[in-house]
């Protein structure tokens, strides 16, 4: 109930600030000048990157969205990609998008619960979808994780969290402007430090390899996302109505503030199975920038190459 009252506002809602694809999460600028869609583009491709994703292998997205990710997947790794959402706009967009793109030999997506699947993967994603677990749900969300990812298989979880307090009982206090955004937004959205997390998923049984902040790029992303609707006005208020509308711009540029000065992360983190004697994962991250150019000038790319 609380993911379809988000994410069902209606497609055409999404579609006034979102990039083409319908990404809806975090982008990856390579360079702050870059266009929303590109950032986004680079953002699927850095994930099947991080992955290790080859052709002919199993891939599945928990909280797949709109289906950018998945048919990504597909069509520029050869993988063969499932993702399962709990919201009815997405599951119905996606399975548009996947007719539309010839993919039905290599993409499915469903209407289910990601508890209730069965089977093993060689790559899982969690996409901005751990944010609605719920954190005394964590140990359940990363067993069920680890049961499904194949031996020699990795696992990239990314999600927003909150920066840690000194005090953890303060962490657990419900700040005013949060209970606007729990109960007007993202009713059931609970959000935790990355320590907890990475100890939660080792105590589940992975080994944990990479985490990268990504904090500046969201505020990047909030702030074109809030600039897109403003723009809009005149056509979300014909979708959403004016208070919801409102609503809307005061949250992103509220989480774009939150973003821009720390209280708001954002990780991607790297697993695998823990124990496993042969790592699926090459000595070093040289694979993952290998091939793709610098941004900058070449001024700023000898700064970078020293």
């Amino acid at each position: 109930d609380f993911v379809q009252f988000h994410y069902d506002a209606s497609n055409e809602f999404y579609a006034l600030f979102l990039d083409p694809e319908m990404v809806y999460s975090c982008a990856y600028f390579r360079d702050w000048s870059n266009s929303l869609e590109q950032a986004q583009q680079d953002k699927l491709d850095l994930i099947c990157r991080k992955l290790r994703l080859r052709a002919g292998e199993t891939f599945l997205d928990i909280g797949s969205g709109w289906g950018a990710l998945l048919c990504h997947a597909a069509q520029h790794y050869g993988a063969y990609a499932r993702g399962v959402t709990l919201s009815q706009a997405q599951y119905e967009y996606a399975q548009a998008k996947i007719a539309r793109l010839g993919l039905q030999d290599q993409v499915t997506v469903s209407l289910s619960d990601y508890m209730t699947l069965e089977g093993r993967y060689e790559k899982i994603a969690s996409i901005g979808m751990y944010e609605h677990v719920g954190i005394a749900n964590y140990p359940g969300y990363f067993k069920k994780m680890r049961s499904l990812l194949a031996d020699r298989g990795v696992f990239l979880n990314h999600g927003i969290t909150r920066r840690a307090k000194r005090n953890i009982k303060n962490f657990g206090k419900i700040s005013p402007s949060r209970r606007v955004i729990l109960k007007y937004i993202f009713p059931g959205a609970e959000l935790d430090h990355i320590g907890h997390t990475v100890q939660v998923m080792e105590s589940c049984g992975f080994e944990v390899h990479d985490i990268e902040a990504l904090r500046r790029h969201y505020a990047r992303t909030c702030r074109l996302w809030h600039d897109r609707l403003v723009a809009r006005r005149e056509q979300a208020i014909a979708l959403v109505g004016p208070e919801r509308y409102r609503m809307w711009v005061a949250y992103l540029a509220g989480v774009t503030v939150g973003f821009e000065y720390g209280p708001l992360h954002v990780f991607q983190t790297v697993a695998t199975r823990q124990g496993e004697a042969l790592s699926p994962l090459p000595p070093t991250r040289e694979d993952l920038y290998r091939d793709v150019p610098l941004p900058g000038n070449q001024a700023e790319r000898e700064i970078v190459l020293g």
